[in-house]
């Protein structure tokens, strides 16, 4: 990426924010919007309304606090618009949409939606709150189209608490899928082109969501506990003790057909896993005409160290629902892709400020976490737009058999510097 190239982004970022001046009526609330996201982009080491103030010019946080809580204007209208922006930029119908979820750590309880619950960035149980996010992943870059805040039953059953903290009373209490599957239901009603969906094992053991997606006749790859319950392998006798999905595990080390492909690229190189197949049944779940079901077992290259200081392959499920003729390896490819959320996730808390307000209310979360997703994707669009895809190692993998075709979904990686345009 050139210096040219960089310098040119604060002219493009200032033609974004002042096409979106729409959704203002007023022009101070126009001003500060800009303000706020450029300050989002900016390399501020510490991303809060006082640091932002400053830089900014303000003599105190007052006008970015009133914008995101008390001014008149819509998150969902914002949101709608970089949905728009990242259809526009990076819309590609063979796209993947990913479903996760993540946490900001927060101490008190006045937070909307924070609670003693379990956080993935820790691993243990503590005060947060949790987000579920939607990512877009297409061949140009990857991005957040959507969220959610979950709010624990602790919250949704106190309706004087949802008041003081400004949740709408017609705000239910909804599990974390449950979240996930409006999003994506939202994502088909708006159009947005995608051809399969990937999500953590939380959201691929819900039938629900896996009946939506088998009813509309979308390709799927979801994780999986060891518990699901399955029937197979199909095409030979049922044996009684195939009823869940670790069951299966002991006819892969049978018949030790594992075959290595690679997931991608990661930070340390290619992602190469061992793996093998079996289709299967769901008990009371069909799959969509013409489709089948089939299990994914993904087995570690190497033996490690687990729990308990036993030494064995690391194991790991997805359930897969696509056309009966769709080649295996694409699943495979599209399992991979499901950790691109996990880099939104990670870049957005560090450089566009994701997890770095200090706002209470419903209304100014969602507000100020929509402004970070707007940061976040035009970051995306400007490595789409100005930097040539980095060609992917062409290191061979061990036992890589003649044919795979990993798909190029994804390649483009955010870059995580900050630009001195924005400082």
């Amino acid at each position: 990426m050139s210096l040219e190239q960089v310098d040119g982004w604060a002219e493009e970022l200032a033609a974004l924010t002042e096409g979106l001046g729409h959704l203002f009526a007023r022009p101070e609330p126009r001003e500060v919007f800009a303000d706020l996201v450029e300050g989002l982009l900016s390399d501020l080491g510490r991303k809060n309304g006082w640091t932002m103030a400053g830089r900014a010019g303000h003599a105190t946080p007052h006008r970015i606090q009133k914008f995101l809580g008390e001014a008149s204007w819509s998150a969902d209208a914002l949101l709608a618009e970089v949905q728009a922006y990242v259809t526009r930029e990076l819309g590609d119908p063979g796209a993947t949409l990913v479903l996760d979820d993540t946490q900001v750590i927060k101490k008190g309880d006045r937070s909307v939606g924070v609670g003693h619950q379990h956080c993935g960035t820790t691993g243990d149980v503590r005060n947060c709150q949790v987000m579920v996010m939607l990512t877009y992943a297409a061949a140009r870059g990857h991005t957040f189209v959507d969220r959610r805040l979950y709010l624990p039953q602790s919250w949704t059953k106190d309706r004087e608490r949802c008041r003081a903290a400004g949740v709408p009373d017609e705000v239910t209490f909804a599990t974390k899928p449950h979240l996930g599957l409006a999003m994506l239901e939202a994502a088909v009603v708006g159009g947005l082109p995608f051809s399969w969906v990937a999500a953590d094992a939380d959201y691929g053991k819900d039938p629900a969501l896996r009946s939506w997606l088998q009813e509309r006749k979308i390709r799927y790859v979801l994780a999986v506990p060891v518990t699901l319950p399955v029937q197979g392998p199909a095409g030979k006798p049922y044996l009684p003790k195939v009823t869940a999905a670790g069951d299966l595990l002991h006819y892969a080390t049978v018949r030790e057909k594992w075959e290595r492909r690679s997931q991608g690229e990661g930070s340390k190189g290619q992602r190469a896993y061992d793996w093998t197949w079996f289709e299967v049944i769901l008990p009371g779940q069909m799959p969509a005409e013409g489709f089948a079901h089939q299990l994914l077992i993904r087995r570690s290259t190497e033996k490690k160290q687990l729990a308990g200081g036993r030494v064995d392959h690391e194991y790991a499920y997805f359930l897969v629902h696509c056309p009966a003729d769709d080649p295996v390896t694409e699943a495979v490819v599209r399992a991979g892709v499901r950790w691109k959320i996990e880099e939104n996730n990670e870049l957005a808390k560090q450089v566009t400020g994701l997890g770095q307000y200090q706002v209470r209310r419903w209304t100014s979360w969602h507000r100020h976490v929509t402004c970070a997703m707007l940061a976040l994707a035009f970051l995306t669009v400007q490595r789409a737009r100005h930097c040539d895809p980095e060609p992917e190692s062409e290191a061979a993998l061990p036992e890589q058999p003649a044919g795979l075709n990993p798909a190029d979904e994804g390649k483009a990686q955010v870059t995580a510097g900050r630009s001195a345009a924005f400082r």
